[in-house]
C-alpha cells in the first residue's frame, strides 16, 4: 500500500486572503476545506488578528478623518 501524498502548506498568501474572507464571511467551502485539512492553526489565528487589528484602525482612521473634515 502506497503512502498518501502530503500536499504543501498553504502559502502566506492564501493564509491572508483566507483570514480577509473570513473576516466578512465571503470564505468558500472550498477554501475552507483547504484551510482546516492543510493549515495550521497558529497561523490563522496571528493573521486573523493582524487582519483585524488592522481593519479596526483603518475604521478608526477612516471616521477621525470624516470627523476633521466635517469639523466636529
Amino acid at each position: 500500500m502506497s503512502e498518501p501524498q502530503r500536499q504543501p502548506p498553504p502559502s502566506f498568501l492564501s493564509v491572508l486572503t483566507s483570514a480577509a474572507a473570513a473576516l466578512f464571511g465571503v470564505q468558500s467551502s472550498k477554501n475552507h476545506d483547504r484551510d482546516f485539512t492543510r493549515g495550521k492553526p497558529i497561523h490563522y489565528i496571528i493573521v486573523g488578528l493582524i487582519v483585524t487589528v488592522v481593519f479596526i484602525l483603518s475604521v478608526w482612521g477612516l471616521v477621525k478623518f470624516v470627523l476633521s473634515k466635517a469639523g466636529v
